[in-house]
């Protein structure tokens, strides 16, 4: 019987090259959109799904991440002299999100391992994995999209959305036979392959509810050329012994795990603040 989904991995142990200089001593996580950092919005998401047991997987040093969920005494103290009680209700609010759970990852061994890392927080239950970089603003959660094919079909789901063919080469595609109302029933995973030997222009996207299932599938599975374990080999290896479905998402996705991505993140966030408004239209930064 498929299980309702109480329980998220967030893996957040990259480094963050791409980024340097700023990340030689910001964590990429708490890069800001706005006057949010990008770990905010993946917990923010999981807790409105319903999502309030989280995992996150960090490489040593960076525990920071972590402690943005914490309280923060001196900042709290400061705010009540102040009687900034608007702040100290939005700090308060965002300590309440989730219960989180630091798993260290010190080597980087890619997002399979990370995620295996996670096998005693999870258990025997189907969860949830959220990648950070990928910022999707929806009405419904879509990490809840996820979950309700979840609970319908049983299985796993990974997230999908419709690619220009020139992105195809640079990631992971799906093989499936639609459904109906963005549902689709896998039939293979690819990795970035040639456009031209592409099955479709369905890509996945980092939003993954998994059975534990998958644990044993990393655990075994073999590495690739460079040692990482991969996340989606893993998933892939299910087909024909559970069912995976590929879920097209409703909702607005930008990939923020580039200093190009984090920037279109910030103009766009920006653009749905009314506090924002000013300064886009001084910018001439309108939506069309």
């Amino acid at each position: 019987m498929p299980q309702k989904v109480r329980k998220a991995v967030i893996p957040a142990a990259g480094l963050g090259t791409r980024f340097l200089p700023v990340t030689s001593a910001v964590p990429k996580p708490l890069l800001p959109v706005i006057d949010r950092p990008l770990i905010f919005y993946a917990v923010a998401e999981a807790a409105a799904a319903g999502i309030h047991e989280i995992a996150m997987v960090l490489s040593p040093g960076l525990e920071a991440v972590a402690d943005y969920f914490s309280p923060n005494g001196p900042m709290e103290e400061a705010l009540k002299k102040r009687g900034d009680t608007e702040r100290l209700a939005m700090l308060h609010k965002i300590h309440s999100l989730a219960e989180v759970t630091v798993l260290e990852q010190t080597e980087p061994k890619g997002l399979g391992d990370a995620v295996l890392m996670a096998r005693a927080f999870v258990g025997d239950e189907t969860f949830a994995v959220i990648l950070p970089d990928d910022l999707i603003w929806s009405d419904t959660p879509a990490i809840a999209q996820l979950a309700q094919v979840a609970e319908e079909h049983g299985g796993s789901v990974v997230a999908a959305k419709r690619v220009p063919s020139e992105a195809i080469p640079n990631l992971g595609i799906i093989d499936a036979d639609p459904l109906g109302e963005g549902v689709h029933r896998v039939q293979g995973l690819v990795e970035k392959p040639p456009f031209e030997e592409a099955p479709s222009d369905l890509a996945i996207v980092g939003r993954y509810v998994l059975t534990s299932g998958v644990f044993d599938r990393i655990k075994h599975g073999a590495a690739g050329a460079l040692g990482e374990i991969q996340l989606t080999d893993a998933i892939a290896a299910a087909i024909g012994q559970e069912p995976l479905h590929a879920r097209e998402f409703e909702g607005d996705h930008i990939d923020a795990g580039t200093p190009a991505g984090l920037f279109a993140a910030n103009i766009y966030e920006a653009r749905r603040r009314d506090d924002m408004a000013e300064v886009i239209a001084e910018l001439g930064l309108l939506p069309d």
